[in-house]
């Protein structure tokens, strides 16, 4: 007896041993594969950066290209030869003439008539296709944002915590040059944690994380969250987007799981909100809470604005910054140029 409990005491010490061997070949594999997806991070966010930094490079040795180019044929005489070389009034390039118009032989017989039409009014076809171009899109119009892997939810924080301004701001002139170029230096220039672009011009600072992430510049503070960067920079106190939890970058996004949103402060600005952001969570609520109005979810100062007051055309073109490349809203991030053109 005593030699069978000897022996299942030892069976069951080699089974101990055996498990915790197996636990901890589990753990190093645990901790092989975090180190891996650790260093892939790293990797990618390295290849954006010298992604960025040579399509920046590349933009102003093309900028300082065209504009020697330019001089060169100022004083060559060449400007003012093609002007007065050129038609006054050039004919648009693939245009075809349209053949000339046959007319008809005159018949010295009257028209034929039905008589049975001279009594009905006649029908017009062309009702209801004619639309004012002018006209001021619908409240209801929809913005369509991809679905990400998971739902996007906010809460009653998410909206109380969203920025106003008392000024606004005015897009397209900070940071760029007479020209109307915006002003890339990837050595003296500071970074946007939305458009992932080193600009000279105003940047915020935020008093909680004082980090590279709390830097935004002033077009993508106020199309993206209705702040100004000089009352954010004016307040000791100002906390970034990321810090509230209601950033829109795509990369914040992502993170959560969420598809980026692309362009859409346009849009956002047409059917009455004052930026991506108060579309995004005060939309949200509203659906979650079956409420058409948002006045009971937050305060005044996140109601949305209405009317683009006829400025939609600079926005479209200050818009265009989402599609720069290594823009965070470039979805997709569709980049393009860094030239100041709608999408």
């Amino acid at each position: 007896m005593a030699k069978r409990r000897a022996r299942e005491d030892e069976e069951d010490e080699e089974e101990k041993e055996e498990d915790e061997e197996e636990k901890e070949d589990e753990d190093e594999e645990e901790d092989k594969e975090e180190e891996e997806e650790f260093h892939e991070e790293e990797e990618e966010d390295v290849e954006e950066e010298t992604q960025n930094e040579a399509a920046e490079e590349y933009e102003q040795y093309r900028a300082r290209r065209i504009k020697e180019n330019m001089e060169r044929m100022k004083n060559l005489g060449l400007v003012e030869l093609s002007m007065k070389l050129k038609p006054e009034n050039p004919r648009a390039k693939g245009s075809v003439r349209a053949p000339p118009h046959k007319k008809r032989p005159s018949s010295e017989d009257p028209p034929r008539r039905s008589s049975r039409l001279t009594t009905i009014t006649p029908v017009n076809y062309s009702e209801g296709r004619q639309r004012n171009i002018r006209e001021k899109p619908p409240k209801d119009m929809e913005i369509c944002i991809p679905e990400g892997e998971k739902p996007e939810v906010y809460t009653k924080e998410h909206a109380e915590v969203l920025g106003d301004c008392k000024n606004s701001w005015t897009l397209l002139e900070d940071g760029y040059d007479e020209e109307g170029m915006r002003i890339y230096d990837p050595y003296y220039g500071k970074s946007c944690h939305q458009c992932r672009q080193k600009t000279i011009c105003k940047h915020t600072e935020c008093s909680k994380c004082k980090l590279v992430q709390g830097q935004f510049c002033g077009d993508c503070l106020y199309m993206r969250y209705g702040e100004n960067v000089i009352e954010a920079k004016e307040n000791p106190n100002w906390i970034c987007p990321v810090c509230r939890d209601i950033c829109n970058c795509s990369r914040c996004r992502r993170r959560k799981g969420w598809a980026p949103t692309g362009a859409v402060y346009n849009k956002v600005l047409e059917i009455g909100y004052k930026s991506v952001a108060h579309y995004l969570i005060l939309t949200h609520l509203q659906k979650e809470n079956g409420d058409e109005s948002s006045g009971d979810l937050t305060a005044g100062s996140v109601e949305p604005q209405g009317g683009s007051n006829g400025t939609t055309e600079k926005y479209s073109q200050a818009e265009a910054k989402e599609q720069e490349p290594g823009g965070c809203d470039c979805e997709d991030d569709d980049a393009s140029s860094h030239e100041n053109n709608p999408e």
